[in-house]
């Protein structure tokens, strides 16, 4: 939850930045690599706890699809249209869009529950 707050609080802080004091942008890139590094390795700790381990290999392959489709639609070009539809041609809107939802991402992990049966059953 902290890295993700962070990691919003960084590409918030980027559109504050002028040409003047872009220096300054290596604080907002080392809070957003902060929550890189927690968004890289968390997600799938947190599902090797929740599945079984005779479903483990098709349950990570499902979820790994389910991260990199969407990567691979963006990559491609196939949110370009959204973007400018929906922020304008300011591409820094999408920073702050990106903070904003990192942040929303955060609190949402308050409502993350253990499940009370464990992952054999």
């Amino acid at each position: 939850m902290v890295s993700l707050v962070l990691g919003g609080l960084g590409f918030l802080t980027m559109a504050q930045w002028t040409p003047e004091t872009a220096s300054n942008l290596k604080w907002s890139f080392a809070l957003v690599g902060i929550a890189w590094g927690s968004i890289l390795s968390m997600p799938y700790a947190m599902l090797s706890g929740a599945i079984p381990a005779s479903k483990m290999g098709i349950g990570m392959g499902v979820f790994n699809m389910f991260i990199v489709l969407p990567q691979i639609v963006a990559a491609l070009g196939g949110i370009n249209w959204a973007y400018k539809t929906l922020l304008g041609q300011e591409v820094i809107q999408t920073m702050v869009l990106a903070g904003c939802c990192l942040i929303v991402a955060g609190i949402l992990n308050l409502s993350i529950r253990d499940s009370e049966m464990g992952p054999e059953q």
